[in-house]
């Protein structure tokens, strides 16, 4: 049914959820799977919308060399789960980008056919204050999303 999952995580234990339910769902189905971890420009989504401060070379280099690292934790970790319950993986890093955007490019680039991932749930003015990268998702792709709580 769904040759090719996306699963995006930032390691977190609502990540998880998702993770976890994409992987039951791509052994159930013999899907190969694509992991992700996004992280953003240094200086978070202001990063782009202010001139006001600009990180040194040896700041930017430190941020990117600590992100990579905390990707690659976070992506071993699924690996080892999906390879232990017999699922092909790739696991991709994609760095300075907005999460949302690079997920849904991701998955596309990659012939993805669903994205799996989990949600905190919030509505509102939370949801409106902190953004919702599973509610972008949700309005700027066209693959099937299944939501995981």
């Amino acid at each position: 049914m769904y040759a090719h999952i996306l699963i995006p995580t930032d390691g977190s234990e609502v990540a998880q959820i998702g993770v976890n339910q994409g992987l039951a769902l791509a052994k159930k189905h013999g899907s190969k799977v694509t992991a992700v971890s996004v992280t953003e420009p240094l200086g978070g989504q202001f990063a782009f919308a202010s001139d006001l401060w600009a990180p040194s070379e040896s700041e930017v280099a430190a941020y990117d060399d600590t992100q990579r690292k905390i990707a690659e934790r976070i992506l071993a970790q699924v690996k080892t789960k999906a390879e232990s319950m017999g699922v092909p993986i790739e696991t991709i890093h994609v760095p300075w980008r907005l999460a949302a955007r690079a997920l849904v490019e991701t998955a596309e680039a990659r012939g993805c056919t669903l994205i799996v991932m989990s949600s905190h749930g919030r509505t509102g003015f939370d949801r409106v204050m902190l953004g919702s990268q599973t509610a972008e998702v949700l309005a700027t792709t066209k693959l099937p999303v299944l939501v995981a709580r």
